[in-house]
């Protein structure tokens, strides 16, 4: 039977199997906003970058919400053995960075979406840098990938990841117990930049909505107001 949106029932079991548990052990949980996730269809998940952690624990949260997450990779992974069979049997994409077949990722992306798939964008393309660790400014792959296709843009912000695994470091630090925390925001509002010319000033606009759309959802999250222009790393 074909599963266009998912992986076979044999790595999907496993993978559930595995992270399930090791997500509730791990951390507690407060999630809102679930009910803004659509169920059905293809869409763009866009969400702040914290920690090596957070694609784990923001797939947990996707599943339980009725989607599985088809992740953007380092073609890297895909090279290590078993590792690389496995995430290329969750339907993970790989990202080759700095290549010419960067843009291959995007058309994967784009057939993907076609099929109705969930596709999890890290716009940032790292994690954050930021000193108040909020969303840097991003990269225009999401933005061109959602003009390109016309699936909408979900923006989600998430807290806590950093808590158990600081971005760089190598081991999690579990006690005591973090609070993972995810919200769902409402699709992003790019209609103005539909039918027109996809060139770098309209990607660089519409990516910046983007952004403001998942930094809205984390200053709520974090009950603090964000900073008026993001960081940038490349103006550091």
């Amino acid at each position: 039977m074909s599963r266009p949106t998912r992986p076979s029932r044999f790595w999907e079991t496993l993978a559930v199997v595995v992270v399930k548990p090791l997500s509730w052990l791990l951390v507690k949980k407060d999630w809102r906003n679930g009910d803004r996730m659509p169920r059905t269809g293809g869409v763009i998940i866009a969400a702040n970058h914290l920690s090596w952690a957070d694609p784990v624990l923001l797939s947990h949260f996707l599943y339980n919400h009725g989607r599985w997450p088809v992740i953007l990779a380092k073609s890297g992974l895909f090279k290590v053995p078993f590792l690389g069979h496995a995430v290329a049997a969750l339907r993970a994409i790989p990202v080759e960075r700095g290549s010419s077949e960067a843009a291959r990722s995007l058309r994967i992306s784009e057939e993907r979406l076609a099929d109705g798939c969930a596709i999890l964008f890290y716009p940032e393309g790292t994690c954050t840098r930021d000193p108040g660790l909020w969303p840097m400014t991003g990269k225009t792959g999401a933005a061109r990938l959602a003009l390109e296709s016309g699936a909408p843009v979900i923006p989600v912000a998430h807290w806590g990841a950093h808590e158990l695994l600081p971005y760089g470091a190598k081991k999690p630090r579990l006690f005591p117990r973090k609070t993972f925390r995810v919200t769902v925001g409402p699709p992003v509002d790019l209609s103005k930049y539909a039918g027109g010319p996809m060139h770098a000033d309209v990607l660089r606009e519409a990516t910046a909505d983007i952004m403001a759309a998942v930094t809205a959802q984390l200053a709520e999250l974090r009950g603090e107001q964000a900073p008026e222009t993001p960081y940038d790393p490349t103006r550091r």
